[in-house]
């Protein structure tokens, strides 16, 4: 394998504003569909011969949008289960809970079909992931691999990834729109790139302008 290339997702209404999307099923805004489509230079050289997404819309628009052929949807890659917190902001979240932390601490228990997940749950997750990755690796040579998904799910498996435990995902702060780099020095794990995007003014000219944001 060459490197594995991590996407996230284009703006939404509501991570412009600071709310937990986990399940909520939200499009990108006109202009997270700008930044998806600025992908496209940022990974013009490369060569990816495996893309995997999530399920949700924000994440398979980007995907599209980006220019990335023949994605293949993968349930795991969905996003943390904010449970009880889901469209929350952090700021909500701490006049209850002056102290809570969603790395150490986790979320509420929410309804049924979304209870929520511990770190550690994403973290075993974002493991499973990554083996599915080792296993597509072997059959891919030199070439990359892509995943196109979430914040706060790919700063898990970031963490996992580096050999750190789950709750060390915060340390890697992930833009809308950015991609970053995993790869090897030496046979060990490194970041080669972190939350790369294109300003907007430099955003190609074959990107169209959407309304202006609020």
């Amino acid at each position: 394998m060459g490197e594995l290339i991590l996407i996230r997702h284009g703006e939404t209404e509501w991570s412009r504003s600071g709310r937990h999307t986990s399940h909520t099923d939200l499009p990108l805004t006109p202009f997270g569909e700008r930044q998806a489509r600025a992908l496209a230079p940022l990974l013009a050289d490369r060569q990816i011969a495996l893309t995997l997404v999530s399920p949700s819309v924000r994440a398979r628009r980007t995907a599209e949008l980006a220019g990335l052929a023949a994605p293949r949807i993968t349930p795991e890659l969905r996003e943390w289960d904010y449970g009880g917190y889901e469209g929350g902001t952090t700021e909500e979240i701490h006049r209850t809970r002056p102290d809570w932390n969603l790395w150490t601490d986790g979320v509420a228990r929410g309804p049924e079909a979304h209870p929520g997940e511990t770190p550690a749950e994403v973290g075993a997750r974002a493991d499973r992931v990554l083996a599915e990755v080792v296993a597509a690796a072997g059959r891919e040579e030199d070439e990359d691999i892509a995943l196109v998904a979430h914040s706060h799910f790919l700063r898990v498996l970031t963490a996992r990834y580096l050999g750190l435990p789950p709750a060390q995902g915060t340390l890697f702060q992930l833009a809308t729109g950015a991609v970053s780099r995993l790869g090897t020095e030496h046979g060990n794990p490194v970041l080669t790139a972190w939350n790369v995007t294109l300003p907007e003014s430099l955003f190609p000219r074959a990107v169209p302008e959407g309304p202006e944001r609020s």
